[in-house]
């Protein structure tokens, strides 16, 4: 189970502890206080194990360890959970180090460690589930970077599942709604973040689009995280299902709002789906070189 620090990962290490399963936790930090809460909450039974997703000497030495630890009796699941995301702005806006650390973390990381865990899944005929998110399947404003790196994950975890058939192994991925999880709720880490983008942006870009606007978006996703929802039993639920149902769903989508979201994506036109997502989630305000007073600035220029 990787990304156990908080969020999800936390509150499924500790449900499927209290099941009575043996759980390998990865954490990014053996001291974290989310690492520190499951060795204080659970049994000796579940192992915490250090690793960061985008270095493969971590992978590989988590590995070995499951590897000596589930040699005779297989593995029978795992969950794809640590995500990162820290970019809130235009895709154009977004620098590309970004995109490449969303890449790292989120697809090639889960990559890396579901080839190295599948002989130990297929003896077992296990199962994998993996936390991907709405926005790998539409296009959230502002989220360019991590929605493209949760399509990329979505996608290969779908053919994973259609592959890992003949094994007997079954693969499901989660689609959660908006949660409270980590860093992702608060407000300093987001304004911080927004910062060090403005600091990092050309000159050129900042004059285009204008520093407001940058500020405007940050204002809108800290107003947006107060519907993020605490409750993360729906979610943890679902990855239980996944893991444990004799015919688990394809694709679970805990959290609310999520069906007519889906609904609005597949059927309705593009135009509709895009005021939507604006409405739902971010709206940006027009660019500062698209504002008639900038227009009407450069004419009295």
């Amino acid at each position: 189970l990787s990304g156990c620090d908080s969020g999800f990962g936390q509150a499924t290490a500790r449900h499927l502890d209290i099941m009575g399963f043996r759980v390998f936790a990865s954490v990014l930090d053996l001291q974290s206080p989310g690492a520190q809460e499951l060795r204080r909450s659970c049994s000796p039974r579940l192992t915490l194990l250090q690793m960061d997703l985008t270095k493969t000497e971590d992978i590989q030495r988590v590995l070995q360890h499951i590897q000596a630890h589930t040699n005779s009796t297989g593995l029978w699941g795992l969950v794809n959970n640590a995500g990162f995301n820290d970019t809130i702005a235009d895709a154009e806006l977004s620098p590309l180090g970004k995109f490449r650390t969303c890449m790292e973390v989120n697809f090639f990381g889960s990559l890396e460690l579901t080839k190295g865990l599948l002989p130990l899944l297929r003896s077992a005929s296990g199962r994998i589930v993996t936390v991907s998110s709405p926005a790998g399947d539409m296009p959230f404003p502002c989220l360019a970077a991590y929605g493209a790196s949760k399509a990329a994950l979505s996608l290969l975890m779908d053919t994973f599942r259609s592959e890992l058939q003949p094994w007997g192994i079954k693969v499901s991925l989660i689609l959660p709604g908006y949660y409270k999880t980590g860093t992702t709720c608060d407000p300093a880490f987001w304004n911080l973040q927004k910062q060090q983008l403005l600091a990092s942006l050309p000159q050129e870009l900042l004059q285009a689009y204008g520093e407001d606007y940058v500020e405007e978006i940050n204002q809108q996703f800290i107003q947006f995280m107060k519907v993020a929802v605490e409750d993360l039993s729906a979610v943890v639920n679902s990855i239980t299902d996944g893991l444990l149902a004799a015919n688990p769903a394809v694709r679970y989508y805990p959290g609310q709002g999520l069906g007519i979201m889906y609904f609005i994506h597949r059927y309705l036109p593009y135009f509709v789906r895009d005021l939507f997502l604006k409405g739902f989630f971010i709206n940006p305000k027009l660019p500062r070189a698209l504002r008639r007073e900038h227009h009407n600035d450069m004419k009295k220029a």
